[in-house]
C-alpha cells in the first residue's frame, strides 16, 4: 500500500512538474512572438489552445499508463494483422484489407494506393495509427465535453495533416504524374502556391476554383431586378416579375452577412430567388455591405435597425403593403428572430409569416464551430478586432473550411500544388471564397452574447434598441427548415430554437447540409425532407414520428406560405412604385471584395 501511495505521489509530482514547465515555456514563446509582432492575438490564442490540448494528452498518458498500454496492445494486434496481409500479398494471395477508409474519405481512392503493395500498406498503417490516436484522445478521462471536443478537433487536424496523401514522396498518384510530366507538375504547383500566397499574404487560403471563370452580375446573381433602397449597411434589391399577377404580400429575404447573398442566386437553374419570382412572389432581398475599419462600431442593433427594420419600411413604401412575409437564412435568421421579438415588444405587426433557414436561435450546441467558442479564444479574437476594426472575411472562410479540412483544404492542396492541376470552375466554391468582413463590435457581440452566453433564447436577457426581448412572446406563424447533415447549425439545436419560438411553428428537416439542404431545386429530385406537424420536447422523438417525402422542400414551403399571401395583385415593376431604381441588380455592394473593403 505504501508503495502504491509513493508511486501515485511521484506520478502526480511528475505531471505537475511537466505541466508547469510546458506552460512556462509556452507562455514565454507566445510573449516573444507577440512582442515581435510575428503573430496577432487571435493566432496566439489558437496556438495556446492547441498547446493546451496536446499537453493534456501527454498528461493523460502519464496518469493512465495502463489504459494507454491496452490501446498499444490493440494497435499492435492490428499491425500484426497488417503484417500477415503484407505477406499474403507478397506470395500472390488475395486478402481483405485490415482497414479501409470511411465511405466519404476520398484521399485513397486512386488505383495506385491499392495496386502497389508499399502504398497499400502505407495508407493502411496510417489509417490504423490515426484511428488509434483519435480513439485515445476521445477516451481521455476527467475532461468536460467542450474540452474533449476541442482536443478531438486538434487531434483530428494533426492526423489529417500527416496523411501520406499530402506529401509528394508518399503519394503514388503524385509520383506517377511527376514521372509522366517530368516534374513539371511540381513546378506548376509551386507557381500556383506562390500566386495563392500573393493573393492572401497574411492568411493562406488554398485556391478552390478558377476565379476567372465567374463574375457577379455576369454569370452569377443574374436574376433581373433593381436596387430600390440603400443605406450605409445594405442595398435592397427588388426583382422583376415573370408572372402577370403576384402574391399581394411581398417577400423579404434577410440573408447572412458572414457571406454574400447570391448563394440564393448562383445560376438561373439553381436560383432560389428566380424560382420564387417564377412562383409569383414579389421578392426583395438585402445585399449587405462588405465592411472595413470605418464600420467598426456597427453592432447587432445597427444591423437590426439598418437591415430588416429599414428594409421593411422600404418594402412598404415600394408596394403599399403594411404586412409582408420574411425569410431569414443562417445568421440572417438569428437577426430575424431578434427583430420579431423586438417588434412584439413595440406592439408592431408588419410580418405575416417568418421562415428560418438553417438558423440558430438556441446556441447551446453550436456544432463544429464550438471548438472556437470559449472565453480565451474570444478574448484573443477581440484583441485582434480592437486593433483592426473588423474580422477579415478570408479568415472566417478559412475557419469554416477547417471544419471539413480534408475536403476543403487538403484535397485542394494535393490537387493544386502536388499534381499541378488548376482547380475547376465551380460556382459554389467561387461564392465560398468570396467572403465578407465583419465589423468589430457586431462580431464581438455575436460571439459573446449568442454563442458563448446563449442569451437570445433566455427571456428578457438581451436588450435591443431599448427593449428586453423574449422569443416565446413572438406570435408570428413560423416555418423552420433545417438540414440533417448540417455541421454549422446542427438540426437538433435548431429544433431547440423552434421550441423556444412563440406562435404557430412548423419544423421541416431537409436532407444534406447547410448549403445543399437549402439550395435544392425541385428538378434535381434529391435528398428529400421530413415533416411532422407535432412539435415535441425531444428532437429524436420528433424525427421518429416524422414522414419522409422525396425531392425538394421548396414546393412544400410554397404551399405553407400561400396561406399568408392574401390573394393576388397585378405584377409590380421595380422602380415604378414610390422608390425609384438606383441601379440594376445585383447592385454594387455585393461586388466589393473583402480585401477591397478594408481600403474604403
Amino acid at each position: 500500500m505504501f508503495g502504491l501511495d509513493t508511486l501515485g505521489k511521484a506520478v502526480g509530482q511528475l505531471v505537475n512538474g511537466f505541466e508547469t514547465n510546458v506552460r512556462q515555456g509556452q507562455q514565454q514563446l507566445e510573449k516573444a512572438l507577440g512582442d515581435a509582432g510575428v503573430l496577432d492575438a487571435a493566432t496566439l490564442s489558437t496556438i495556446t489552445e492547441m498547446s493546451d490540448a496536446y499537453r493534456t494528452m501527454a498528461e493523460d498518458l502519464l496518469l493512465h499508463p495502463l489504459r494507454f498500454a491496452g490501446a498499444e496492445l490493440d494497435l499492435a494486434r492490428k499491425h500484426a494483422a497488417l503484417g500477415h496481409y503484407t505477406l499474403a500479398r507478397l506470395v500472390g494471395k488475395h486478402k481483405q484489407p485490415v482497414v479501409e477508409p470511411e465511405a466519404d474519405d476520398r484521399r485513397f481512392q486512386a488505383e495506385e494506393w491499392h495496386k502497389h503493395l508499399p502504398f497499400d500498406v502505407l495508407h493502411q498503417a496510417y489509417l490504423i495509427n490515426s484511428q488509434a490516436f483519435l480513439n485515445w484522445a476521445a477516451g481521455m478521462e476527467g475532461i468536460p465535453p467542450a474540452g474533449r471536443d476541442q482536443m478531438l478537433f486538434y487531434a483530428r487536424h494533426l492526423t489529417s495533416a500527416l496523411s501520406p496523401s499530402n506529401f509528394p514522396a508518399t503519394n503514388p498518384e503524385v509520383l506517377r504524374i511527376t514521372w509522366e510530366r517530368k516534374g513539371m507538375n511540381l513546378i506548376d504547383g509551386g507557381r500556383q502556391l506562390i500566386e495563392d500566397l500573393r493573393q492572401n499574404p497574411s492568411l493562406f487560403n488554398v485556391g478552390m476554383t478558377d476565379r476567372s471563370a465567374f463574375e457577379v452580375g455576369r454569370n452569377l446573381a443574374t436574376t433581373p431586378g433593381k436596387v430600390v433602397f440603400q443605406n450605409e449597411l445594405m442595398q435592397l434589391i427588388q426583382y422583376s416579375p415573370t408572372t402577370e399577377t403576384v402574391s399581394k404580400r411581398p417577400l423579404l429575404i434577410v440573408p447572412p452577412w458572414i457571406n454574400k447573398y447570391y448563394i440564393l442566386d448562383l445560376t438561373a437553374r439553381n436560383s432560389f430567388i428566380q424560382w420564387l419570382v417564377n412562383q409569383g412572389q414579389t421578392v426583395f432581398i438585402i445585399s449587405w455591405r462588405n465592411p472595413g475599419p470605418s464600420l467598426r462600431d456597427k453592432g447587432w442593433e445597427d444591423y437590426m435597425e439598418l437591415g430588416p427594420l429599414a428594409a421593411m419600411d422600404a418594402v412598404t413604401e415600394a408596394t403599399g403593403e403594411d404586412q409582408m412575409n420574411l425569410i431569414g437564412y443562417c445568421i440572417g435568421g438569428t437577426l430575424l428572430g431578434s427583430t420579431l421579438a423586438w417588434l412584439k415588444k413595440k406592439g408592431r405587426n408588419p410580418v405575416a409569416s417568418a421562415t428560418y433557414l438553417t438558423t440558430l436561435l438556441d446556441f447551446s450546441d453550436p456544432g463544429g464551430i464550438g471548438v472556437f467558442i470559449n472565453d480565451h479564444s474570444i478574448r484573443g479574437i477581440e484583441k485582434m478586432l480592437e486593433r483592426k476594426g473588423y474580422l477579415d472575411g478570408r479568415a472566417m472562410a478559412f475557419t469554416f473550411n477547417l471544419l471539413r479540412e480534408n475536403e476543403l483544404f487538403w484535397s485542394f492542396w494535393t490537387n493544386n500544388y502536388l499534381k499541378g492541376q488548376k482547380p475547376a470552375a465551380f460556382d459554389l466554391l467561387y461564392w465560398n471564397t468570396d467572403g465578407t468582413n465583419l465589423p468589430a463590435r457586431m462580431h464581438s457581440y455575436y460571439l459573446r452574447q449568442m454563442y458563448l452566453n446563449n442569451r437570445l433564447v433566455k427571456p428578457d436577457s438581451l436588450n435591443l434598441l431599448g427593449e428586453s426581448i423574449n422569443l416565446s412572446e413572438i406570435d408570428v406563424p413560423s416555418f423552420f427548415l433545417s438540414a440533417r447533415q448540417d455541421h454549422i447549425a446542427k438540426w437538433k439545436t435548431t429544433y431547440k430554437g423552434a421550441l423556444a419560438h412563440g406562435g404557430d411553428v412548423r419544423f421541416v428537416l431537409s436532407g444534406s447540409g447547410h448549403i445543399a439542404g437549402v439550395i435544392n431545386p425541385p428538378y434535381k429530385e434529391k435528398y428529400g425532407y421530413w415533416t411532422n406537424d407535432t412539435l415535441v420536447p425531444d428532437a429524436d422523438a420528433w424525427f421518429e414520428k416524422s414522414e419522409h417525402h422525396p425531392g425538394s422542400w421548396w414546393p412544400h414551403w410554397l404551399e405553407w406560405i400561400a396561406r399568408f399571401s392574401d390573394g393576388d395583385v397585378p405584377a409590380r415593376i421595380p422602380g415604378e412604385g414610390k422608390l425609384p431604381a438606383i441601379e440594376d441588380a445585383p447592385g454594387s455592394y455585393v461586388k466589393v471584395k473583402a480585401a477591397e473593403a478594408v481600403k474604403q
